[in-house]
């Protein structure tokens, strides 16, 4: 990932240092273990601990002979260890190491992205009862719907949220597995023990059964999980997006002293964060489909997976570490416009309420078909601009055949659309839905 979306505790887990300390811990915990099952000597595994060492570019250096990254690796270990280096890897496979550092590293990203949920949802929920109960359209295809709260349209979100960080859980667990198995897998020349030993060093689970490799399929339900992160970082963008139109004004960007909008129009306010964060979505969401491609490897191994991961795994992750982290300062900073929203709200005369009337009529005794077909002409003619939708149905001898005037008044009372806010919040923030807590 380019510098300009990368945040550095996200960037260090990918960094070779980082890679190359988790390798040589994966390798000695290793050596732990053979020495205490009596395979290779006490000594030899000490040694590896007191001497153990290596340099990025040395092995860069190696690696350009040997084309073999763990080889490189372990033939720069044994640099500094000496002749006790010939116990380091007994039995092991190449895969072991790298797979099992490969999981090491995505519950590394995972806690980090957690961590990332905690303000988001925080600026969500405090927003969310901020705009409780401040009403606005709602909109569907695009169109003018009946009223909600701008604070409903947060909580949604915020919801939203929480069932990610739950799968994001899910797939760390997952994820978080350990296999040092040997060639393709079967412990024919190391101890599962030894698996068993380095799994729990490093916080992970020893894989029930693996090939030469973990299963891949553990890796598309991580990916997939960061996907649908990344849809949720888009749903909420683009709804700033829509929201911040001219035509529409209802919440915006914080836009701060001295930003520039435009190069050529200095009267420009973009939706510039919302329209970056939906560009970092689609590009977490491309890791998809090479990630399921990745479960179908050959026989017991193959390396086509390989590249793939080397590029999606740092991407993604420190792709949506940068976007959660602008989400929320974007979120916190919005700024809202309620008296627009008021503004759109009756801006087509009390159609949004042609429900209610509908209802009320077939309440009222008169057939649903009916019913509908009356509303609808006088919604139409408001529609086209000839009078309010409440005048319109007051001057409808059918329509009044059933309902007297201050009945058809009553409908319109924007009220009515808050009475059940509370429970909405009390769903998704808890027993108490009064506070931000």
């Amino acid at each position: 990932m380019i510098a300009r979306y990368s945040r550095p505790a996200m960037t260090r887990i990918w960094s070779p240092q980082n890679r190359y300390r988790i390798w040589f811990e994966i390798e000695a915990h290793a050596c732990d273990a053979q020495a205490a099952l009596g395979i290779i000597p006490e000594t030899a595994a000490r040694a590896v601990w007191e001497r153990g060492a290596f340099e990025a570019e040395r092995i860069d250096e190696i690696e350009r002979e040997t084309r073999h990254d763990v080889i490189a690796f372990l033939t720069n270990l044994a640099e500094h260890v000496g002749p006790e280096a010939r116990f380091i890897h007994q039995g092991m496979t190449s895969s072991d190491v790298l797979d099992t550092c490969l999981a090491v590293q995505l519950k590394q990203a995972a806690d980090l992205l957690l961590a990332d949920f905690e303000p988001l949802l925080a600026a969500l929920k405090r927003r969310a009862f901020e705009h409780k109960f401040t009403l606005t359209v709602g909109r569907s295809h695009g169109i003018h719907a009946e009223p909600t709260t701008f604070g409903l349209k947060l909580a949604g979100h915020y919801a939203e949220f929480a069932r990610n960080r739950a799968r994001l859980l899910g797939a760390r667990r997952e994820v978080a597995t350990c296999a040092i198995s040997g060639a393709v897998g079967t412990f024919a020349n190391i101890d599962p023990r030894v698996e068993a030993y380095v799994a729990d060093k490093l916080g992970l689970e020893p894989e029930p059964i693996s090939t030469q490799v973990i299963p891949r399929d553990r890796h598309a339900q991580f990916f997939a999980t960061l996907a649908l992160i990344a849809a949720a970082v888009e749903r909420l963008a683009i709804e700033i997006r829509h929201l911040q139109r001219t035509e529409v004004r209802e919440a915006e960007e914080y836009f701060a002293p001295g930003q520039k909008g435009s190069s050529a129009m200095p009267h420009k306010r973009n939706p510039v964060l919302s329209e970056n964060l939906t560009g970092l979505a689609r590009l977490v969401r491309s890791a998809i489909v090479p990630a399921l491609e990745n479960v179908a490897l050959w026989h017991e191994r193959d390396i086509s997976h390989s590249s793939v991961e080397r590029i999606i795994a740092p991407d993604t992750t420190i792709g949506l570490d940068f976007a959660l982290a602008r989400l929320t300062g974007l979120v916190d900073r919005l700024v809202v416009y309620p008296e627009h929203m008021r503004q759109n709200l009756e801006s087509l005369g009390g159609l949004i309420d042609s429900q209610r009337v509908l209802l009320a009529l077939t309440q009222a005794g008169m057939s649903r078909e009916d019913a509908y077909r009356a509303v609808q002409r006088n919604a139409m003619a408001g529609w086209d601009g000839q009078g309010r939708f409440s005048d319109l149905l007051k001057q409808d001898p059918e329509i009044t055949r059933f309902l007297a005037p201050q009945t058809i008044d009553d409908l319109f009372e924007l009220a009515y659309h808050l009475k059940h806010v509370d429970t909405i919040f009390g769903r998704v923030f808890g027993a108490d839905p009064g506070s931000p807590g």
